[in-house]
């Protein structure tokens, strides 16, 4: 009799430390998970904090000037010497350009626009050079009618000449409008592209289990884990043999 007591004894005593235990183990499980979910909610909210502050102080580049420049130059040339300089600093912002691309693939399709209109402008450099030759060849021409007093032939040759150069004129000017309006599209569509972007990345993390369900759950497959070292089972019948 005197050995079943103290079976009885026993197994109850395992029972109710098994039931003290498993409000403990829920306890750790949720102080582990809030912990946790503190933790990686402030290193997320310090990421935020650290990105936002290095955009504010970070200048945006302003890849559209360089075109805009080299047409300047070219329109504002008027020698050859003028219009290989302003060709030269189109080919050093080239240059400069693709370098960028390689460390900027952000804004990769702004500066390969920037690239084509400078590419461009290289070409229309080479155009004005050759309009600049035939012009001094038309001016060369109207002065040696004028030595011979072929002063009709002479007033045709100027009023050609003029007209040449003042659709030359124009056109150049045409080249900065187009380059204007090559700048603002650009700019317009790395807006929407930036956009779309963020749009895309609040779709995908909408789907994406949040952190706390994931430190939810670590912290209970940690505990399950130990849980078992932590309760050994009792023997089959209930009972505690102490006379082994």
């Amino acid at each position: 009799m005197s050995g079943m007591q103290v079976n009885s004894t026993a197994a109850s005593a395992a029972s109710s430390w098994q039931e003290r235990s498993a409000p403990e183990a829920s306890r750790e499980k949720e102080d582990a998970s809030l912990t946790i979910c503190e933790m990686m909610k402030e290193a997320r909210e310090k990421a935020d904090a650290a990105r936002d502050k290095l955009n504010s102080i970070k200048p945006k580049p302003r890849y559209g000037d360089a075109p805009m420049e080299a047409y300047a130059r070219l329109a504002r040339a008027k020698r050859s010497s003028e219009v290989n300089a302003a060709a030269g600093f189109a080919r050093r912002q080239i240059v400069r350009l693709q370098s960028a691309k390689r460390t900027d693939p952000d804004n990769a399709k702004r500066i390969q626009a920037a690239i084509n209109q400078l590419q461009k402008a290289v070409q229309r450099a080479g155009k004005k050079n050759r309009d600049l030759e035939r012009e001094r060849v038309a001016q060369a021409r109207q002065k040696k009618l004028q030595q011979e007093k072929r002063s009709r032939e002479a007033r045709r040759q100027k009023q050609e000449l003029l007209r040449k150069q003042a659709m030359r004129r124009i056109r150049e000017s045409g080249y900065l409008r187009e380059a204007e309006v090559d700048n603002r599209m650009q700019a317009h569509i790395a807006a929407v592209d930036m956009e779309l972007r963020e749009q895309a990345q609040k779709l995908a993390s909408s789907f994406q289990p949040s952190m706390e369900l994931v430190a939810k759950q670590y912290a209970a497959d940690s505990a399950a884990m130990a849980l078992p070292e932590e309760l050994p089972a009792a023997p089959a019948g209930g009972e505690i043999d102490l006379q082994a």
